[in-house]
């Protein structure tokens, strides 16, 4: 009677252990290994904005750009301050990381220069220090800075469509440059992408 006893009890326990260990298997599952890819490999792992949409727009509006003639037939390099990109759609895009590659792509063909308006506060701060600790021949002062001759900002809009199954994503990403001595837009341009997903059923 006893053994019998035992035996329900250490049955009892086994399920109750099975169990426990089942449903810790279907818990939560972390991503613990992983490689390098290929960055300039096309991104579309679900129906947010990504870093291929962000390369294709920068790449099109910046040889746009530096094709005007406001650019191509200068005859020193205009400089230029790169501002914001307003954010109009659903998501939330860090548009700070757009306008960073557009200002690295103009930069890299040495045809556009820069004046850096995030910098403002620190370059006040040291002229500040510099005043009264630095060298006559070596500090900065005030009033040597050089004006930028243009200002680039933009808007990113969207527009999401689905119907059954099926789903579009339409980014469209505008930039313009305007002159700051007139408030002349002397150049402006579009970048449009359309995105299309179709619902997967899943089994269980």
């Amino acid at each position: 009677m006893y053994s019998s006893f035992g035996a329900r009890k250490f049955s009892v326990f086994t399920l109750i252990l099975a169990s426990a260990l089942t449903l810790a298997g279907c818990g939560s599952k972390e991503f613990v290994r992983g490689s390098y890819d290929d960055v300039e490999k096309e991104n579309n792992l679900n129906d947010l904005w990504s870093e291929t949409d962000m390369q294709k727009v920068v790449a099109d509006l910046v040889l746009s750009m530096t094709n005007n003639h406001e650019i191509a037939n200068a005859k020193r390099p205009p400089i230029v301050m790169v501002t914001k990109l307003q954010n109009k759609t659903s998501e939330h895009i860090d548009t700070q990381s757009i306008m960073d590659m557009v200002r690295v792509e103009l930069s890299r063909g040495g045809r556009v220069s820069f004046v850096d308006k995030e910098a403002r506060e620190d370059v006040a701060a040291e002229y500040e220090y510099q005043s009264g600790n630095m060298s006559e021949e070596t500090k900065k002062a005030k009033g040597g800075q050089i004006g930028a001759d243009y200002i680039i900002n933009g808007r990113l809009d969207s527009i999401v469509q689905q119907a059954g199954k099926d789903k579009t994503v339409y980014y469209k990403v505008t930039l313009n440059m305007t002159n700051l001595k007139t408030n002349v837009i002397v150049w402006t341009d579009y970048k449009q992408l359309r995105k299309k997903y179709r619902k997967q059923s899943v089994g269980l």
